[in-house]
This record gives C-alpha cells, sequence and structure tokens, in this order.
C-alpha cells in the first residue's frame, strides 16, 4: 500500500541579507536569492514526487514585518502547491508572531484570502486534513509567546526561573491535550516551533527574539504519534534515534552565517505507513561559507596577501 509522503522543512527566514549584495536585474539581495532557491527546490521535490502534504514548521521571514517584494516572492511559491490540491501546512514562528495577540503575522495573508489548501496556525490545535491519499492528523504547536502568560495573574509573581517552568507546563500540556484528541486508525503528526532540551544550537540563538522555552523531550516521545516535525533551531538532527517516533528538526534550507558553515542544510521526506514511519534527509545545495584564515602580522601589504588567500579558495 502507498505510504503517506511528507514533506517536511522550517526556518526559511526570507529576507537574511548577511554577506550579499543587491542584484540590480532582480532588485534583490543575492542572500535572499539564495533562500528563495532553496524554497523552489523545496516545492519542486514535493511536486516530482507526489507529496500529499507540505509542512513548513516556522518562520517564514526575517521579521515578523516583511518587505512587499519578500511577501510576493513567498507566494508565488506557494501558490504553486496550491494550484495542485497539496494541502500545506504553514506554523506560525517566533519571527512570524507580532508582539501583540491582535495583529496579524506574516503569514496571516493566505488566511484572509482564503487560498486554497494552505492553512496557517497561529495557535495549538489538532487538525483533521484530506489528502490525495487518505486523512491525517497534525498537532501543531506554533512558537509559546511567553509574554501572553505574563497576563495571567497566577504567573505575575514568579520569578524567572520559576516563569520558564511555568511555560514549560503549560506546552507540555497542551501536547497531552493534542494527544489525547488522536483518532488511533489514521496517521499522526506532531509538528512545532520551539526548542527541545536536548537539541544542538545553531545560529539562530544569534537572530531569537526574547527569551526562549524549552520543551522537554520525553514529552514529544509518545508512539501515539507517528512523526514529530520540527522547526526552530537550525542545525538538522533527529533527537530520538530509535525511530519511535521520530523527533526531527529539518534544520534551516540555507546557511544564515558563519556560524553554520559546516552544516548541511535541507529538508526531510516522510513517508508513513501503518507499520512504520521512515524519513531521509534531502540536503540542499546551500552557499558555500568558508572560513579563510590569515597571518598578516609580518606583511608589508596585509591586504594583497588577503585578496591572495581568498582567489586560491
Amino acid at each position: 500500500m502507498r505510504p503517506l509522503r511528507i514533506l517536511h522543512f522550517a526556518d526559511l527566514h526570507i529576507g537574511m541579507e548577511n554577506y550579499g549584495r543587491l542584484d540590480p536585474e532582480t532588485g534583490l539581495n543575492q542572500r535572499v536569492a539564495d533562500f528563495l532557491a532553496r524554497l523552489d527546490q523545496v516545492v519542486d521535490y514535493a511536486i516530482e514526487h507526489e507529496a500529499d502534504l507540505v509542512l513548513f514548521a516556522g518562520d517564514a521571514f526575517r521579521s515578523r514585518d516583511p518587505n512587499p517584494t519578500h511577501q510576493r516572492e513567498f507566494a508565488r511559491r506557494l501558490r504553486r502547491l496550491s494550484e495542485l490540491a497539496i494541502p500545506t501546512v504553514l506554523l506560525v514562528g517566533n519571527h512570524d508572531i507580532p508582539v501583540m495577540s491582535q495583529r496579524a503575522s506574516s503569514v496571516d495573508i493566505f488566511t484572509a484570502l482564503a487560498v486554497p489548501h494552505i492553512t496557517v496556525v497561529r495557535e495549538p490545535q489538532l487538525l483533521r486534513l484530506e489528502t490525495a491519499h487518505g486523512p491525517v492528523q497534525i498537532g501543531a504547536l506554533p512558537y509559546p509567546v511567553r509574554q501572553r502568560l505574563l497576563t495571567r495573574e497566577q504567573f505575575r509573581r514568579l520569578s524567572q526561573d520559576e516563569l520558564d517552568q511555568a511555560v514549560t507546563e503549560v506546552v507540555t500540556g497542551l501536547i497531552r491535550e493534542l494527544t489525547a484528541q488522536l483518532e488511533p486508525d489514521f496517521p499522526a503528526i506532531l509538528t512545532g516551533h520551539f526548542s527541545v532540551e536536548s537539541a544542538h544550537w545553531g545560529s539562530e540563538r544569534a537572530i531569537m527574539v526574547g527569551r526562549d522555552v524549552t520543551v522537554p523531550l520525553s514529552a514529544l516521545m509518545d508512539p501515539a504519534w507517528d512523526y514529530v516535525a520540527l522547526g526552530h533551531i537550525h542545525q538538522h538532527q533527529n533527537l530520538n534515534p530509535e525511530n519511535n517516533p521520530p523527533v526531527v528538526y529539518a534544520g534551516s534550507l540555507e546557511r544564515v552565517d558563519f556560524s553554520e558553515e559546516g552544516q548541511p542544510k535541507g529538508f526531510c521526506w516522510v513517508e508513513v505507513r501503518s507499520e512504520a514511519t521512515s524519513w531521509r534527509y534531502i540536503q540542499s545545495p546551500a552557499r558555500h561559507f568558508q572560513t579563510v584564515r590569515v597571518d598578516v602580522r609580518e606583511s608589508a601589504e596585509p591586504l594583497a596577501k588577503i585578496q591572495r588567500a581568498v582567489a586560491q579558495h
């Protein structure tokens, strides 16, 4: 029997312009073009391999107020999935979410326009979507905003450490609630945008907004879920090597800065069968970053020496 096919990716961060220059022909920064090229690869792969579902685990843009050009380029690519009726879930990450809950996130426009087959999730919920090969359940947990918990009377007098623990307990409780709603006869995917206690960090610490929330790994390892699709941490990793279920950070699609110099970049292809879930990592041709070290302390022409060293790479 054909498996349910899912493409899982995260942390696109369109708008990152580190080390780039403006391309006068496109009007885009070279680095923005890099990130869009990686998104093109994701969409192409989903279409060519007949994905039943595309899961984006948060952080579409560099900031919560992206410029219209970046929004247009993102929408153009999602339109290809929508036109082919491929269900696509957009989870709201910390870079997408507004400070005030009344404001729209950077991806809410897809909901406002009722774009077919595109579902934006900015509140914890269990989705039940129909795909070309049957129904799927998606437990979705967007980035947990601790500032909204501060409005609750019971949290106002807590220390920072006590507040951290309280937020962790709230998120863990939400995961339990989603798990309790599952129907065992249908595939179940948990997706979230947050940190897990045993994960290895990348450059996202440098670009993070505010204090982070950490979720215990044990909260995600319930075999009621067939696959756990995570975003937020840029380094690709599987936190549960036993794969029961796989607990996977797809990682970012493109390198943000030199802290990610040696990290592979890409997305995950997941196949869910009744007996087991299999997945593989699809590496993308991200821009090559390389540190060149040159000792110019004794050089009469340090700039020329640096230029020669760079030219060798």
